[in-house]
C-alpha cells in the first residue's frame, strides 16, 4: 500500500466545477483514480462523468495529512 494524493474536478451544479483534493491509500495509480472515483461519487451523488482527474502524486510518509491514511499505511506493515 501507498499513499496517493488525487487532485482533480467535480460538477456540483449545472456547469459549475469544483476543485477538490483527495488522499487515498491503495496499490498503485490506477487504483488510487478508481477509489477517488468511487468516494467522490458516493459522497457528492455525481457519476463519474462528472468528475475529471488532473493528476495523481505519491506521498511520502511525512506528506500525508489525512490520518485514516496514516492509520491505514501503519496497519498494513
Amino acid at each position: 500500500m501507498k499513499a496517493f494524493e488525487v487532485k482533480g474536478q467535480l460538477m456540483t451544479s449545472h456547469r459549475n466545477w469544483k476543485p477538490f483534493s483527495l488522499e487515498v491509500a491503495s496499490a498503485d495509480e490506477n487504483a488510487a483514480i478508481e477509489k477517488t472515483m468511487a468516494l467522490m461519487g458516493s459522497r457528492h451523488g455525481v457519476k463519474r462523468k462528472f468528475i475529471k482527474i488532473e493528476g495523481v502524486k505519491g506521498l511520502k510518509p511525512e506528506e500525508i495529512s489525512d490520518q485514516a491514511v496514516k492509520h491505514l499505511l501503519e496497519a498494513k506493515k
